[in-house]
């Protein structure tokens, strides 16, 4: 799982250090935007097709619910942790400690 986690974030990642790394450590347009799209497309439609996918009449069940209780917890903090750095903390430039 985070094999292909890795694998389909890795083009995102990639593209932001690169911008950013060009940028003289500021974040440009691309950046931010790319990995929370990234990630929300990731976390709503992947499921989304999940879901849809269950046969009529079958229901499934979390089994792991704690795993994904982990999930939802640290993509929330991910996502507000983003905006105070991009927004509040040093708008428009990244700093080492913030990555």
């Amino acid at each position: 799982l985070s094999l292909m986690a890795l694998g389909s974030s890795a083009p995102e990642i990639l593209l932001s250090c690169i911008e950013i790394a060009g940028n003289d450590f500021y974040s440009g347009e691309l950046g931010p935007g790319t990995i929370v799209g990234s990630a929300a497309f990731n976390l709503l439609v992947i499921i989304a097709v999940c879901i849809s996918s269950i046969p009529d009449g079958e229901v499934r069940y979390i089994k792991a619910i704690s795993v994904y209780h982990c999930t939802v917890l640290f993509s929330v903090f991910a996502y507000i942790w983003l905006l105070l750095i991009v927004t509040v903390i040093s708008p428009d430039a990244i700093e080492v400690w913030e990555a």
